[in-house]
């Protein structure tokens, strides 16, 4: 299996343009695409669009591709297969074979996970 890494580092300077999500909240892609815009003056916004774009691109053909997406500092992304498996339908009670499939995990990193728990 192969690995697909980035580095990811934020100064403090980054880290006070980072958005603060109250609540559920998600930070979308456009708003990623609006903060890489304003950290990066010589970008264009068309720019800022397409770097995003271009590291999800890679990103979701790594998984694709079967292989994990590791980023430094903020965690794993895995492919796993399962196997089929014996199931039952809530409604009817009727038993089922669920087929074999892959599924994406995420662990985050232990930077991560720190940072989250200190709130």
């Amino acid at each position: 299996m192969t690995f697909f890494s980035v580095r990811i580092t934020f100064s403090s300077e980054d880290r006070k343009m980072l958005p603060v999500m109250e609540g559920n909240m998600t930070l979308t892609k456009a708003d990623l695409v609006q903060h890489v815009y304003k950290k990066h003056e010589g970008l264009t916004k068309t720019q800022a669009t397409d770097s995003v774009e271009a590291f999800l691109r890679l990103s979701k053909e790594s998984l694709i591709g079967g292989s994990d997406l590791l980023l430094s500092g903020f965690g794993k992304f895995n492919v796993k297969d399962k196997n089929s498996r014996r199931g039952r339908n809530p409604q009817t009670g009727e038993e089922l074979t669920l087929d074999a499939r892959r599924v994406v995990t995420f662990k985050p990193s232990g930077i991560l996970r720190e940072k989250i728990n200190k709130k």
